[in-house]
């Protein structure tokens, strides 16, 4: 289950260059094989290839190994004249989908969304898949650009593989066109088809649009943490929203 097939290998050197690859995100064959296998080119190109067939690495439009992530679709639509697409996120949709958090959270109402960009930022690796979490992106886009996203954060850990958490938001521009509707709905059959069971997403009790949007969307809040926030010197709840698959 998950975002990627279970993390199994029967060589120590696939499992090398697999986790090679998973911590920078993608990166040109050559420069692993320099760095891990200098003297074993044929080795290199085998395991490579084992690990395609069994569906962990893949090869990007660059050229470049990246980790395999089930492949969910492009789909188009429009609104007036305005056309937009979603779609999985790529390794190259990193800077994009970080510019877009970092606006959409600019009130400080979006605290986990903030801390997702702040954490793909710094590892500079989009999409993972270990032994501890995996992370998934879809992404909206206008002309290429991305313009929102939906991320998916699913611990490992046996007692909570069944459970993933979810942040999603649009550019203010481009609200009100269904975008935030259609990743919600892309995102949740994808966790359903993966595996997932339950998705839930914690926002400050003061973002009142993105509770209304989740309930609208058949969410239901679960939990509250009083105070939990200090936002502009202010404390405020913590609301716990969640859906079952």
């Amino acid at each position: 289950m998950g975002t990627a097939k279970s993390l199994q290998f029967d060589h120590r050197d696939r499992q090398r260059i697999y986790e090679y690859v998973e911590r920078r995100g993608s990166v040109d064959p050559e420069t692993v094989r320099e760095e891990l296998l200098p003297e074993d080119s044929r080795g290199f190109r085998h395991h490579v290839s084992m690990l395609r067939r069994d569906g962990h690495l893949t090869l990007t439009d660059d050229g470049e190994l990246a980790v395999a992530f089930d492949d969910a679709g492009h789909e188009e639509f429009a609104r007036g004249d305005q056309a937009f697409a979603v779609r999985p996120a790529r390794q190259e949709d990193l800077t994009g989908i970080v510019g877009v958090i970092r606006r959409v959270a600019e009130p400080g109402d979006h605290i986990v969304a903030e801390t997702v960009a702040q954490e793909i930022d710094r590892e500079d690796a989009l999409l993972r898949h270990n032994e501890v979490e995996s992370r998934m992106f879809f992404v909206a886009t206008v002309e290429d650009e991305v313009v929102g996203w939906a991320h998916f954060r699913a611990p490992e850990l046996a007692k909570l593989r069944h459970t993933a958490e979810l942040t999603v938001g649009v550019l203010p521009e481009y609200r009100g066109n269904g975008l935030g509707s259609h990743l919600l709905s892309r995102a949740l059959e994808w966790a359903g088809q993966s595996g997932y069971e339950k998705v839930y997403q914690s926002v400050p009790a003061t973002n009142d649009a993105a509770v209304e949007f989740l309930e609208a969307h058949g969410w239901e809040i679960e939990a509250v943490r009083e105070d939990h926030y200090r936002i502009e010197d202010e404390y405020v709840d913590e609301l716990m929203l969640a859906v079952e698959l």
